[in-house]
């Protein structure tokens, strides 16, 4: 009777096992029971309330069902993430405030530009020297590779402080938001990648945000027009360069990145911005003395610089933090709506309503964008690791 009862709980119990009928042991002999049964048979004196050792199996069965169904450990909130992105939000408004103020005291873009590519390479080697960010380990085959990606890296900063000096801030960002268009045309000549046609959809509202936007644009003139679209050409050159040139030095952060190109950028620049604009500095440093008074001149050309870097080196911590490509893109369109807001009520620059249209709609484009470039990267890698699963 002991023996009927162990078997209706061993079959109630059994979660994982499959039930077997038990079997009379008069009936059968020892050897000839089920490995279940017989282990029943051994430990007839264990209370019926205390688990079976020959259900060990069963029982780890059990807790891993048991551990599964409770609710899993939420994961801690990264708060680095929305205090980077704060960081660059505030450094990226900062600079473009300082930078416009001191290109209207002293318009001289090629020597600025150079001074902020100085900055920035003086401020990493400071982190390097004190161990404060890791030193990168390059040979010549790197420096190699990253004399063309330094080039493009110059010709879009010097001719997007060139059109900030000749154009309203908002305006010439409103330009710059048009640098897709260059990606996708270019992608495809010099990297091979055909985009679908809604990657190519989703650049009509940049376009024609752009042009509704320079249609009432007070301070709109061809020369910053031209050199904000020739800043988006170098920039894009720069990227694809760097897929192209610099794939084999993935072990270089971005942060990293970012100081060598400029430091490689300065040797670009800085006999070009002689060669430019050499002639009038001393002129031009003198009436901005004049103007501002030396201390204050002298400022305001250090602290840009320094936001310069800055802003840069937040957005590569935004990365670094492991966000999706998607959210920095949306963060990325954002902050150019920071930009473009702060700088009008700043320098208070007339705005006709159909600036706002067109800003908007050109900045909706380039969030549209991000999506569908996003998409299309998604399905090109599911793509592969199929083709990579056959041929397996």
């Amino acid at each position: 009777m002991a023996l009927r009862v162990r078997c209706a709980a061993s079959a109630t119990n059994a979660f994982p096992i499959v039930s077997r009928p038990c079997v009379r042991p008069s009936r059968l002999s020892a050897g000839a029971l089920p490995a279940p049964v017989t282990a029943l048979r051994k430990r007839t004196v264990t209370p019926i309330a205390q688990p079976l050792t020959t259900e060990e199996p069963r029982q780890s069965v059990v807790a891993q069902a048991g551990a599964s169904a409770s609710p899993a450990a939420s994961p801690e909130l990264n708060l680095k993430i929305p205090a980077y992105i704060l960081l660059w939000y505030a450094f990226n408004i900062i600079f473009n405030i300082l930078n416009k103020s001191t290109l209207n005291a002293f318009p001289c873009p090629w020597f600025i530009s150079t001074l902020q590519l100085a900055a920035s390479g003086a401020f990493m080697v400071f982190l390097w020297v004190f161990r404060l960010q890791p030193v990168p380990k390059v040979d010549k085959g790197f420096i190699l590779a990253l004399l063309p990606v330094a080039l493009f890296h110059t010709i879009g900063h010097v001719s997007a402080c060139v059109s900030f000096s000749q154009m309203a801030v908002s305006f010439a960002h409103i330009v710059k938001a048009a640098e897709p268009v260059f990606s996708v045309a270019l992608s495809g000549p010099l990297l091979g990648v055909q985009y679908p046609a809604y990657v190519w959809l989703s650049l009509v509202p940049i376009v024609a945000g752009c042009a509704m936007s320079a249609m009432k644009e007070v301070s709109f003139a061809w020369n910053g027009f031209n050199n904000a679209m020739i800043s988006n050409l170098g920039m894009v050159l720069r990227n694809i360069y760097s897929k192209k040139s610099l794939v084999n030095y993935k072990h270089v952060d971005g942060i990293n990145l970012f100081g060598l190109i400029s430091i490689v950028s300065l040797l670009y620049c800085a006999p070009a911005a002689v060669y430019m604009e050499g002639a009038m500095w001393k002129g031009a440093w003198q009436t901005a003395v004049d103007k501002l008074g030396a201390a204050a001149f002298y400022q305001l050309l250090a602290v840009g610089g320094l936001f310069y870097h800055l802003y840069n080196q937040a957005s590569y911590m935004v990365l670094d933090q492991g966000i999706s490509p998607v959210t920095f893109s949306v963060g990325n369109t954002m902050k150019r709506v920071a930009v473009v807001v702060s700088s009008v009520m700043f320098f208070k620059n007339p705005v006709s309503l159909m600036n706002w249209v067109g800003s908007s709609v050109a900045i909706l484009g380039t969030y549209l964008y991000s999506v569908a470039s996003d998409k299309f990267a998604a399905e090109q890698k599911a793509k592969k690791a199929a083709q990579d699963k056959q041929s397996s």
